[in-house]
Parts: structure tokens; C-alpha cells; sequence
């Protein structure tokens, strides 16, 4: 019976060493895959009988002991759109399950990755070297609000930013106190319309008195009139009559055409607005010269000359979709050729209680069970998820030293086993040679 149940036990080592060095050649294999996680294998005995008096040979068997929450070397990588998790969580991804109308249609099962080698395929949509869909929040483009209620794959579908019509202009500049002649000083800047059209607006300071100013505003392609209108820029508190610091705005007053103002109070904007038609309707533009009794903005200190600091406007134009990229908290951003960027989705970190017990599916990603427990959706850093690294892939957690002396011992082990085997089996002979 010993000898029988000897070679039975060794039949049973030799399977469990055989899905040891599966477990190892899978690990060797996927030693250069982005985000893959390996598998380590744990053995256990089964008896048959153990008391005081008696113990007979059992069996041995193989479980997979996995290492899901085991963090691979990170990277650096040239791909903008690449991203890795420093920490614990996972990437939401779904996976496609076929096409409708030439787009794809995804699986309901959820999918979770940390191969985050991601980039835009064909469609627009974000997706990583094995094919997988990432997901995110949608996030309103024009407040950035993010909607935390669903998760969905990730399109790129605003190849266009709409233009915006300019509604502020912010002039910083120094009028001469002492300017060298009567000649107007001249300040230009293109503004935009609502079709993103550009027009050009002339403000000509004139100084009119010691520290008084008028300012005019021109704008050629007007339809009504090429000059709108203008305004008188007083400064200090002997000719503003307020009480504000010499040099700095005191009051602004005497508005004509389509200029208009609010007038002086203490540490508002100092401001003003006026109109125009570009054939679209009329287009209200304020113009800011800095601050009441501050030199923030617009100052008539000493000098003989006109010093322009900086001349802003908030309109932009019709721009081209430009790239794509990411940020920390996972904003994906999208980028046109006018300067402008919109954020379109944030992408969340997943996290388990435990990790471990996700169950593996192909490309590096894993489904929920019930031991891994339910998928709790964070922002990266938060809520024990882990942190973004952008511009970065994980490498797989699998350390080819340590895989190779496992295959070693795995080896001798195997080699043990089956000469238990050819010794029972001598053994065995000898046994039945008895009866010659």
C-alpha cells in the first residue's frame, strides 16, 4: 500500500511542479508587458490518513497565489497620453465586443487594467496596447464640471473649438506726465467678433491738461461708425477730486458715442465699455485700465514717452484640434492651434479591497469577484487611490532572477518527484521478483 500510495504522491508532485513552471513561463513571458502582473504559485498538502499511530502518503496540489497589488517599475515614456498609477487602483476600461454604423459596441462587464500605454485609435476613442477602451467621467468643456454619475469610454470628437467674442480688453501701460508733443499716443489690439472674424481697435490717448487725458476709441470696420466714441482719464486727487495717489487713476468721466461708464468708487475696476457692430449684432466690450488708486494697470508717472506693458483681450478664434494630453488629477485635454485647451474627461482610479482576488482577463486586465469586493471609483490621490504619474507606463512586476531561481528549484523538484517514481516502481519489481 506505502508503495503504491508513495508513487501516487509523486505522480501528484510531478502535475504540481508542471503548473509551477507553467506559472513561471507565463511570468518570463510577459516579463517586458505593460501592467502585467504575475502569478506566483503556493502548494498544498492533501492527506489521506495522519493519526498517531499511522500517516499515509497524500497528494500535493498547486494554487495560484496572485500579485495584483504588487507596483511595477515605472517608466518614462514619450507618449503624452500615457499614464501609470503610483500606489494601489486600476484604470477603468471596457472592451469591445463588435461594431454598430462603423463604431464599436462594449461589453457590459467591467474592465480593469494598470497598462496605461494608451493613445488615440481611428475613431478618436483612447485606448492602450491590447485593445482596451479607457474610461472616464465626462467633464463640461466650457464650465469644467465633472460628472462623477457615469463612466464611459473616452472620445476625442471636438476637432473644432468654437470662436469667442471679445469681451474684455486689459490695458497696463505709462502716459508720459510730460509728454514731448500733442501727438496722440496710440495703443492697437485685434479683437474677435462672434464668427471668430478679427478687427482692429485704435485707442488714441491725448492729453488734453496736466494729468487729464481723453482717450478715443476707433474701430474701422464698425458698421456704424469707425469711431465709437471715447472717454476722459483723469488722474491723481487735485484733478480727479478723488482721493487716490498721484499718477494713478482718479476718475474716468465724460463718455460720448457708445462709451459708457460707472464712474469712480474706491478700489473698483477702473473701467469702461463701448460698443460695436460688425454685422453680427451689437458687441459690447469693456476695457479695464486697472484699478482706482492703484498702479496696477494704466499710470501717468514721469516720463516724455508712452510705455506700453501689455495689451490682452479675451476673445479667441476658430481654432484646429492640436493634441491631446493629460494631467495629474487625469483630465484628459484637448488642444487646438488658437491656444486654447478643454478639459473632456477625467479619468477615475479604481480600487478593492482587495486586489488579489480580481479575477484575470486577457490583455492585462482583470473583472471584480465577489473576494476582490466591489469597485469604488476615486480621484487619482484620494480615498486611498493611488496617484498619476503622466507621460509614464508600468513595467510588469515580474523580477526574471527571482523567475529563474524559482525555475530551478522548480526543475530539481520535478526531477525528485519522477525518480520517486522509478524508485517505487524498482521497488515494486522487487517485490514480484519474490515469487520466482
Amino acid at each position: 500500500m506505502s508503495l503504491f500510495g508513495a508513487m501516487s504522491t509523486a505522480i501528484t508532485g510531478l502535475g504540481a511542479q508542471s503548473a509551477a513552471f507553467g506559472n513561471i513561463s507565463d511570468n518570463i513571458a510577459n516579463s517586458q508587458t505593460v501592467g502585467y502582473k504575475g502569478v506566483e504559485t503556493t502548494f498544498v498538502d492533501y492527506l489521506t490518513e495522519s493519526t498517531a499511530t499511522q500517516n499515509s502518503p497524500g497528494s500535493v496540489v498547486t494554487r495560484p497565489h496572485y500579485t495584483n497589488s504588487v507596483q511595477g517599475t515605472l517608466a518614462q515614456s514619450s507618449n503624452p497620453l500615457a499614464m501609470a498609477i503610483a500606489g494601489q487602483g486600476f484604470f477603468p476600461v471596457s472592451h469591445v465586443t463588435g461594431s454598430t454604423a462603423g463604431l464599436p459596441s462594449f461589453s457590459n462587464v467591467a474592465y480593469f487594467t494598470r497598462a496605461g500605454d494608451f493613445s488615440l485609435n481611428e475613431n478618436g476613442y483612447i485606448t492602450n496596447s491590447a485593445g482596451e477602451y479607457l474610461n472616464g467621467w465626462s467633464v463640461d468643456p466650457v464650465s469644467g464640471v465633472v460628472n462623477q454619475n457615469a463612466i464611459t469610454p473616452i472620445q476625442v470628437t471636438q476637432t473644432i473649438d468654437s470662436p469667442v467674442a471679445t469681451t474684455q480688453l486689459t490695458l497696463s501701460a505709462n502716459l508720459p506726465a510730460t509728454p514731448s508733443s500733442k501727438t496722440p499716443v496710440t495703443s492697437q489690439v485685434n479683437i474677435y467678433d462672434s464668427l471668430g472674424t478679427a478687427h482692429t481697435v485704435v485707442m488714441n490717448w491725448t492729453q488734453n491738461a496736466t494729468n487729464s487725458w481723453t482717450v478715443a476709441i476707433n474701430v474701422p470696420d464698425d458698421i456704424t461708425s469707425a469711431a465709437v466714441g471715447g472717454v476722459n482719464v483723469d488722474f491723481g486727487p487735485t484733478t480727479s477730486g478723488n482721493p487716490v495717489p498721484d499718477g494713478t487713476v482718479g476718475n474716468i468721466s465724460t463718455p460720448t458715442g457708445t462709451v459708457t461708464t460707472s464712474g469712480y468708487t474706491t478700489g473698483s475696476p477702473a473701467d469702461f465699455a463701448f460698443t460695436a457692430d460688425f454685422g453680427n449684432g451689437p458687441q459690447v466690450v469693456n476695457i479695464n485700465l486697472g484699478v482706482y488708486g492703484q498702479s496696477t494697470g494704466v499710470t501717468q508717472y514721469a516720463g516724455s514717452t508712452y510705455t506700453l506693458r501689455g495689451l490682452t483681450q479675451n476673445g479667441v478664434p476658430p481654432g484646429s484640434f492640436s493634441s491631446v494630453t493629460t494631467d495629474t488629477a487625469g483630465k484628459i485635454i484637448v488642444n487646438y492651434d488658437n491656444g486654447q485647451s478643454r478639459g473632456i474627461a477625467q479619468v477615475p482610479v479604481i480600487v478593492f479591497n482587495n486586489p488579489d482576488g480580481l479575477q484575470r482577463e486577457d490583455g492585462q486586465s482583470f473583472t471584480a469577484t465577489n473576494a476582490s469586493g466591489t469597485a469604488l471609483a476615486n480621484s487619482a490621490g484620494s480615498s486611498g487611490a493611488g496617484n498619476l504619474v503622466t507621460g509614464s507606463v508600468e513595467q510588469s512586476n515580474v523580477d526574471i532572477a527571482t523567475e529563474f531561481t524559482r525555475l530551478i528549484v522548480a526543475q530539481r523538484a520535478y526531477s525528485a518527484n519522477a525518480k520517486m517514481i522509478t524508485t517505487a516502481d524498482d521497488m515494486l519489481q522487487q517485490t514480484l521478483d519474490l515469487k520466482r
